[in-house]
């Protein structure tokens, strides 16, 4: 289990992993998933589906999730800088509506892994960002749900700086609050 660092965060299951970045005058070699590495870690979980996005800085997308087919994901940005958010919405869940939230960036070359039964968002802090995230189930259009990015029962610290406009899509604007789909 040499390539990869597995960090523990606060809400189980969750995890920030740092790769092993090899690097010379050439450029760098990292792994960014290895299955037995995963495994080794008590990550076992399979991934069907690889996604990509690009985003303009003040992009806030989310907190989405997925309500019958909840998706496992691994996720990492490929360019840029990114703040990456996830909630517990596990429901008998000691961390049930608590959230975490961490920098990832190219540099840093951190990941985060999000188990099933989450709802992910994050807000771009870069003039411009690459987003790719590996997936355990596949995404089903119908089964779409999520909550309010800036819900105050959730009041999750997203790092906005002053005088950044936000763009989020009309649909992400009429999300619910986490009391209206959970409690």
């Amino acid at each position: 289990m040499g390539q990869f660092n597995f960090i523990k965060c606060d809400i189980e299951g969750l995890y920030i992993i740092e790769p092993a970045c090899l690097g010379d005058g050439r450029g760098y070699f990292m792994e960014i998933y290895n299955y037995e590495d995963f495994k080794a870690a008590g990550l076992k979980q399979i991934f069907v589906q690889d996604n990509q996005s690009m985003s303009k800085k003040g992009v806030l997308r989310g907190l989405h999730f997925q309500k019958n087919y909840p998706q496992g994901k691994l996720v990492r940005v490929i360019k840029g800088e990114v703040y990456d958010v996830a909630v517990d919405l596990r429901p008998g869940s000691e961390t049930y509506a608590k959230w975490c939230g961490v920098i990832l960036s190219e540099e840093n070359k951190k990941e985060l892994y999000i188990p099933s039964g989450f709802a992910h968002g994050f807000l771009v802090l870069s003039k411009e960002a690459e987003f790719a995230y590996k997936c355990t189930d596949f995404y089903h259009s119908e089964d779409q749900g999520g909550i309010i990015w800036n819900d105050p029962d959730l009041n999750i610290k997203w790092p906005i700086e002053e005088g950044m406009e936000l763009t989020i899509s009309e649909k992400d604007t009429k999300l619910s609050r986490f009391c209206e789909l959970f409690i």
